[in-house]
C-alpha cells in the first residue's frame, strides 16, 4: 500500500496546483490527491461532518469500495426537463479547466456527489425542502478506498480575492480535524417505542393499485410503478451513521448510500445500478419482479425457481429490459443483454436482474447516462408518458429523490448511479420509508400491498 500522505506534501501540491490556478482567468477548481491513512472512509466522514454541512457517503461492501465527502466548494443545482445535462454540461466544464495535482485511486480529478429527485420537478412536500429536483456537490475533501489503497482528494476554488496561503491553511486545517472512530451501534430510545404510520392506509393503496390495473387492462399502458410511504416517529433522533453501519453489515451486496444536507440525510441500501460508465462502456441492470426469502435454503431456492417461471414478472422483467436496450442502442456501438434473467438475492428479498452491457459510439458522462435511462420502467411505467399521468393521478405522494438517481461522477466523466430504492429520508426524530411495485395487467392488489411490505423490510427494523 502507497506510503501516507502527510501535511508537507499536501500542502506542496496545493501549493504547486495554487501557482498554476493563479495564471487563470476567473474560477479555478483544484483538486489535489495523496495516499492517504484511514481504515474506514465512511465512519471518518459521519463522525468528522459538521453541523449543517453537507456530506456524501457511497459504499458496497462486497466490491470493497468506498466513497465518502465532507463539504461543497460548489454546488451545481437545476431543474425542469434538461436538468440531467445542463448539470453534466456544468460538471465537465469545470472538471475541464481544473487544475490536477498528485495520485488518486479509482477516480480521476475531482469527485462530484449526489443525485437528483424521482420527478423534474420538486414537489411540494417539505421533508424534501433541502433536496432540489437535480443537485451535485464538489465537496471540500472526498475519502476513497479500493483495492488499490485508500487516498484524500482536496478540493479548492481559487480566482480573485482567494489567497492561496489561506486556502492552503484552510485545507489542511480541515484535513487535521478528521476523526477516525468506528461506526456507531443503533441505540434506541430506552422508554418510548417509535410509532408507525402509513401515510396512506393500506386499503387506499390497494384501491390506487385495482385502480392502475383497470387502466392497464384497458389498454391505457402497460405498466406503472406505484410507490407507498411509513413514517416512523421515534423517541430521539434517528442516527444515520448507526442505521449506515447497519446496511453495510446486511446488505453487502447493495449500494448503500447516504446524502447529507445538514437538515436530513437520505439513506438506503439499493440492489439496482443504474448506470457504471467507465471510458465508452456502460453497464447497467434491469431489475423487476421480486420475492421473499426464507431461511431455510430449499424452500429459499424454490421460491427463487417459481419467481424464474412466474409469467407475470418476468413479463414485467422483460419491459424493462427492452427500454434499457432500445434507450442505449441509440448512442452505442453495441449493446448486449443477457438472454435470461438471474436470480439477486439480498437480505430480504430476491429480484430478477438482468445484465446489461453497451459499448457507446461516443463519450458520455456517467450524469448524461444516468438522464437518458431515467426512469427504466423498473421503478416509472411503460410508455413513460403515458405512465406519469397515471402515477400522478393515483399514487397520491410526493417521491423526493425515492426512485431517483444517487451517484457520483468523476472529472473524466466516469462514475456511477444507484436507483435510490430501499431507501428513507430521516429528518431528526421522523423518518419516511418508501417501497414500491410494479403493476401489470394481472395484478392482485393484496399480493403488490404484500410486496411493499417485504420491502420495506430492508429499513423498518432498523428505525424502530
Amino acid at each position: 500500500m502507497p506510503a501516507p500522505a502527510d501535511r508537507a506534501t499536501l500542502e506542496s501540491l496545493l501549493r504547486e496546483a495554487l501557482d498554476e490556478a493563479s495564471t487563470r482567468r476567473g474560477q479555478t477548481v483544484v483538486s489535489v490527491a495523496a495516499p492517504f491513512e484511514c481504515a474506514d472512509p465512511i465512519a471518518t466522514v459521519f463522525a468528522s461532518r459538521r453541523a449543517g454541512e453537507r456530506f456524501f457517503c457511497w459504499e458496497q461492501p462486497d466490491r470493497n469500495l468506498r466513497l465518502a465527502a465532507l463539504g461543497a466548494v460548489h454546488e451545481i443545482s437545476s431543474r425542469g426537463p434538461d436538468r440531467f445535462t445542463e448539470v453534466a454540461a456544468d460538471c465537465a466544464h469545470l472538471s475541464g479547466d481544473a487544475v490536477l495535482r498528485g495520485e488518486g485511486g479509482f477516480t480521476t480529478g475531482a469527485v462530484w456527489t449526489g443525485g437528483f429527485s424521482f420527478h423534474e420537478d420538486q414537489g411540494s412536500d417539505p421533508a424534501w425542502s433541502s433536496f432540489g429536483p437535480a443537485a451535485m456537490v464538489l465537496p471540500e475533501l472526498a475519502l476513497q478506498s479500493s483495492e488499490a489503497g485508500t487516498f484524500i482528494t482536496l478540493n479548492l476554488m481559487a480566482g480573485a480575492g482567494r489567497e492561496a496561503a489561506s486556502l492552503i491553511e484552510a485545507a489542511l486545517g480541515r484535513v487535521g480535524s478528521l476523526v477516525h472512530p468506528e461506526l456507531p451501534m443503533i441505540d434506541p430510545h430506552p422508554t418510548v417505542t417509535p410509532s408507525i404510520e402509513s401515510v396512506r392506509s393500506p386499503q387506499d393503496y390497494e384501491h390506487s393499485v385495482a385502480r392502475a390495473v383497470e387502466r392497464i387492462r384497458a389498454g391505457e399502458i402497460e405498466k406503472v410503478v406505484l410507490a407507498r410511504e411509513v413514517v416512523v416517529r421515534a423517541g430521539s433522533a434517528h442516527d444515520p451513521a448507526a442505521i449506515f453501519g447497519a446496511l453495510r453489515i446486511g446488505f453487502p451486496s447493495c449500494f448503500n448510500f447516504c446524502v447529507g444536507t445538514g437538515e436530513a440525510a437520505f439513506i438506503g441500501a439499493s440492489p439496482e445500478l443504474l448506470v457504471r460508465c467507465s471510458g465508452r462502456g456502460v453497464a447497467t441492470v434491469g431489475l423487476a419482479g421480486s420475492t421473499r426469502r426464507s431461511s431455510d435454503p430449499a424452500v429459499d431456492d424454490h421460491l427463487a425457481q417459481q419467481l424464474l417461471g412466474s409469467e407475470k414478472d418476468r413479463g414485467e422483467q422483460e419491459v424493462v429490459v427492452k427500454r434499457i436496450v432500445k434507450s442505449l442502442s441509440r448512442i452505442s456501438v453495441w449493446v448486449e443483454a443477457a438472454d435470461e434473467p438471474e436470480i439477486i438475492k439480498v437480505a430480504n428479498i430476491q429480484h430478477l436482474g438482468t445484465p446489461v452491457y453497451a459499448q457507446l459510439s461516443q463519450p458520455r458522462t456517467a450524469i448524461e447516462l444516468a438522464g437518458l435511462l431515467h426512469p427504466t420502467p423498473a421503478v416509472g411505467g411503460e410508455p413513460w408518458k403515458k405512465a406519469r399521468k397515471v402515477m400522478a393521478e393515483v399514487e397520491g405522494m410526493d417521491r423526493g429523490w425515492y426512485a431517483g438517481p444517487v451517484g457520483w461522477m468523476d472529472g473524466s466523466g466516469d462514475g456511477e448511479f444507484c436507483v435510490a430504492l430501499r431507501s428513507a429520508l430521516i429528518r431528526d426524530r421522523e423518518a419516511h420509508l418508501f417501497a414500491g411495485v410494479g403493476v401489470v395487467a394481472d395484478s392482485d392488489p393484496a399480493a403488490e400491498l404484500a410486496e411493499t411490505e417485504i420491502k420495506l423490510g430492508a429499513l423498518l427494523p432498523l428505525l424502530s
